[in-house]
């Protein structure tokens, strides 16, 4: 099967020494013993273009474009407020206005969490509640602490819950069980972090509660149910199979056939790629998410100068494997027997920290300070 990485030969001179192994039989996952790629080419970069480092900062553009999105659900969900839920309208409108909206507050919020729309912290945290509402579950709050440890932790087994785990790649290693993660891929990465780690419980994480919570009862009790049925299940969509959500899988799952024939004992000259950019149309609609290895490199750089870093560091980005179509991601992932989710680069705990110092708190936002609760 055509594989939706457009692959280029990595230049020597990034490449990081990488080991793949099997740590038994059972555990198929690719298993590194070297650090994380993105600070050390962060640090590349910063040396060859320190320009770069005046893109870092808030965007103010993020705050008003997640005001048009909040205002665009909470229309369609009042407009829905007649209809029947099981008609193909109410259907319709979910997965075409809806998922792919509340899919931009996900990905707004997930920029918020690295405060990119205010200058002030705590103004972040709490326009991140704000950009949960039409989402109608909280997670506004726990979700930033977890997505700082993915980037601190990147691929480190126990701290990074963006991976799947052992028991997940072994019931789900089937093309049915890897059509039902792809249905209901939301619902794993809501669950999965709190069965990894527990985060400690903060007035944040209340505040965060109590305001979806009134919320939902103020909309439920002035307009119905049927509204809020309208936003739960747009987001429950905006995580399934829709072709915002093949952002998920494509960010960080192995597909490219030399990583592949990598798969155990044997060792290779070249690392395995861990991280993959997307440089088509639906990034206009997900905060340019697509350009992830720029993200991953660059945490505190915004959205909209993300394409502009690109340029600027455009040799160190030009050779890495990218996907061509998020659409093409979910569909070679169910399909193709090769891939599944055990193609993910895992690491020990001391593998981040292999011959370089790790990430610090404070690069991983603007204006981000150290000692965020729940961060590892």
């Amino acid at each position: 099967m055509r594989s939706s990485v457009a692959t280029a030969t990595i230049q020597p001179e990034t490449a990081i020494p990488f080991k793949a192994t099997a740590v038994s039989e059972h555990d198929k996952f690719f298993w590194t013993y070297t650090e994380e790629p993105h600070r050390t080419r962060r640090q590349a970069i910063i040396k060859a273009h320190p320009e770069v480092t005046k893109l870092c900062g808030p965007e103010p553009l993020t705050k008003y474009c997640v005001l048009g999105v909040v205002a665009l659900q909470l229309t369609c969900a009042i407009a829905l407020r007649h209809t029947a839920v099981l008609s193909l309208p109410f259907f319709l409108t979910a997965y075409l206005i809806g998922a792919t909206a509340n899919q931009n507050l996900f990905l707004a919020i997930h920029e918020i969490s690295h405060n990119l729309a205010f200058r002030s912290p705590m103004a972040n945290r709490l326009f991140a509640v704000f950009a949960n509402l039409p989402i109608g579950l909280p997670y506004s709050a726990a979700f930033r602490p977890y997505h700082l440890t993915h980037h601190k932790s990147l691929g480190v087994d126990g701290l990074d819950t963006d991976l799947p785990t052992a028991i997940e790649a072994l019931f789900l290693d089937s093309l049915l069980g890897k059509a039902f993660f792809c249905t209901f891929q939301i619902l794993f990465y809501a669950l999965r972090p709190m069965l990894v780690y527990q985060l400690p419980f903060t007035s944040l994480h209340l505040f965060n509660i109590a305001a979806q919570l009134l919320f939902d009862y103020l909309l439920v009790t002035t307009f119905g149910a049927k509204p809020l049925i309208y936003l739960i299940l747009s987001s429950f969509l905006a995580g399934s199979l829709h072709p915002c959500a093949g952002h998920f899988i494509a960010e960080h799952y192995v597909f490219n056939r030399e990583a592949l024939a990598s798969k155990g004992p044997a060792k290779i000259d070249v690392p395995v790629p861990e991280t993959f950019s997307y440089y088509g149309p639906l990034n206009l609609l997900t905060y340019n998410v697509g350009l992830h290895n720029e993200h991953h490199d660059f945490p505190a750089v915004p959205w909209t100068r993300l394409p502009v870093l690109h340029e600027l560091a455009k040799e160190f980005y030009a050779d890495l494997p990218c996907h061509t179509s998020w659409t093409w991601v979910i569909w070679q992932f169910v399909w193709d027997q090769e891939v599944g989710l055990w193609c993910r680069v895992k690491r020990k705990e001391g593998g981040r920290k292999v011959g370089k110092k790790g990430w610090k708190e404070e690069e991983l936002g603007a204006n981000e300070r150290g000692g965020i609760p729940g961060v590892k």
